[in-house]
């Protein structure tokens, strides 16, 4: 029970990292806010939390949207009474309108940098003060390999994610004074809806020639994402402050 009485806000949470996140969440004893756009998936995912004794709620939100992000927090607040735990997962990858910077449209760029950073910028506004009145804890942002090497063909994509590694360092020294520990994942080749999206469905995508060439020779899985969440939100990882942990099987140092 290493988040037992911890009350934890992840997003994107109906699928993926985010729910495999919210079970093993639930499971070490925290009481799970799942955030997702996505409400009947995300259903599916409190309902299995709580058939196996856990507690969950849902919140219908796009993190993109202010009054939305705000009202993650207030129904938060309301229901559970404090914040120990912010996880930002929520993110999209669009194969099809993505792409170098000189095709994007700006649509697909605004589309893109909306969610996957304004999502984590606005989730930090209204989240870290909630944390900080709960007397501390941690957030936890997802970045990705595109955000640490160089990615072709997701200009946009890969723009956020090199953008919230830099945030996640900003936002440590500014909040760890006041007891909220921030932190980045780097996943990569993790098999998840996006995985089909990002590589799966691109026709030019060698699959075979990917997995003999990757270090573990092997995709990730959900879950061991989340295991690394789990440890950056327990109290076993008070002294990590501003890191960045890579968990890629590899990609990224071949």
């Amino acid at each position: 029970m290493r988040l037992k009485n911890k009350i934890a806000v992840i997003t994107g949470a109906a699928g993926g990292i985010g729910q495999a996140a919210a079970f093993l969440f639930s499971q070490e004893g925290a009481r799970v806010v799942v955030v997702d756009n996505d409400a009947e998936k995300g259903k599916e995912t409190v309902n299995k939390i709580t058939r196996e004794g856990g507690k969950a709620i849902l919140v219908k939100a796009d993190v993109s949207r202010r009054d939305e992000v705000e009202e993650i927090f207030k129904i938060t607040r309301k229901e559970y009474g404090a914040l120990h735990i912010l996880y930002n997962n929520a993110a999209i990858f669009l194969r099809k309108a993505d792409g170098p910077i000189t095709e994007i449209t700006e649509e697909t760029w605004d589309w893109i940098l909306d969610v996957n950073l304004r999502g984590v910028f606005l989730c930090c506004k209204y989240g870290i003060p909630e944390i900080i009145r709960s007397g501390g804890g941690a957030v936890i942002n997802t970045s990705s390999s595109a955000g640490v090497i160089g990615v072709p063909q997701c200009d946009a994509y890969t723009a956020t994610k090199g953008a919230i590694i830099s945030l996640t360092r900003s936002l440590a020294v500014e909040y760890a004074p006041q007891k909220v520990r921030v932190n980045c994942i780097v996943p990569c080749a993790v098999d998840t809806p996006m995985l089909n999206e990002s590589s799966r469905e691109d026709p030019s995508f060698d699959e075979a020639k990917f997995l003999a060439t990757t270090p573990a020779r092997r995709y990730g899985k959900p879950e061991e994402i989340a295991q690394m969440a789990l440890f950056l939100a327990s109290d076993e990882a008070s002294y990590c402050i501003g890191g960045i942990f890579v968990s890629d099987g590899g990609i990224t140092i071949s």
